[in-house]
Parts: C-alpha cells; structure tokens; sequence
C-alpha cells in the first residue's frame, strides 16, 4: 500500500520544519510551497491531522508574541545605549575612546492607538454603532416624510 504524501509530513522533523518556517514568518502559502503541495492541500491537512495544525501554532505563537512585546516597548517608548568611538587628542598623541550614549525614543502615538484600538476596541474604537429604536426611525421616517412635501410645496 502506497503512503500518502501527509504521512511524511507527519514525521517529528517535518513537523520541525513546518514549525521552524511559521516562526520564520513565512505565511501558510509560503509553508505550503516549501512542503511541495497545494495552500488548499494544507488547509485541508491542518484541519485533519492535528499534528500539522499544532506545529503550525507553535510556530506562529512565537512571533505573534514577538511582535505583541515590540509593538508594546515602541507604544511606551524606551531606551537604548548607543556606543560610539571618538577620535582625541592628547599631547599631540591620538587616540580612541569609547563611549556609551544613553538614547531616548519617545513613544509612538500610532503604536498607543492601534494597541488600544485593537486591546479595547469597546473604548478606543472611531465610531460605534448606535442602535435606533423603532420609535425614533419612525420619527425619522416622519420628519423625511415633511421635508420632501415642505420641498414639493416650493
């Protein structure tokens, strides 16, 4: 009986490797072209063999996680020490010196507003939907309904 080509995949290193890619960033398209097989082949193997789907997390996890802590620190802004070299001259003589800079970056306000648009979108969403009851449409309808006959009678 001929194995199937998701068995393979299904051995510890492939899935390895099926992990290593989704950390590296690569989106299940690219995964599913370094495996050698259609994006609908791995969405189907995702959703039937767990062990696809579960390298697929892990990998995932740690960059989603990553990123989520550089997003947070660029939203807080922070500090960061800059070496530089600095050429001098001392009786006559040259030299290098190295010295530390502490650098300030202050926090990035589009940072702080997708971070809170998406952590509190109940809060920090643009517009919110307004729910208009039955009586306050008809009054609507109404005040429409006297405009256009206000505009006809012009």
């Amino acid at each position: 009986m001929a194995r199937g080509k998701y068995q393979e995949w299904l051995e510890r290193d492939n899935l390895m490797k099926i992990e290593a890619w989704a950390r590296d960033g690569l989106t299940d398209e690219q995964i599913s072209k370094n495996m050698g097989i259609a994006y609908s082949t791995l969405r189907v193997w995702r959703d039937k063999y767990p062990p696809i789907s579960a390298a697929l997390k892990r990998g995932k996890e740690v960059v989603d996680i990553e990123v989520e802590n550089k997003l947070l620190k660029r939203a807080l802004g922070y500090e960061y020490d800059e070496v530089k070299t600095v050429q001098k001259i001392v009786d006559g003589k040259k030299y290098a010196e190295k010295i530390t800079i502490t650098r300030h970056v202050m926090p990035d306000t589009t940072a702080q507003i997708f971070w809170l648009k998406n952590r509190k979108p109940d809060v920090w969403m643009d517009r919110k939907a307004k729910e208009v009851s039955s009586n306050q449409g008809s009054n609507l309808e109404r005040y429409f309904e006297l405009l256009d006959d206000r505009i006809l009678d012009e």
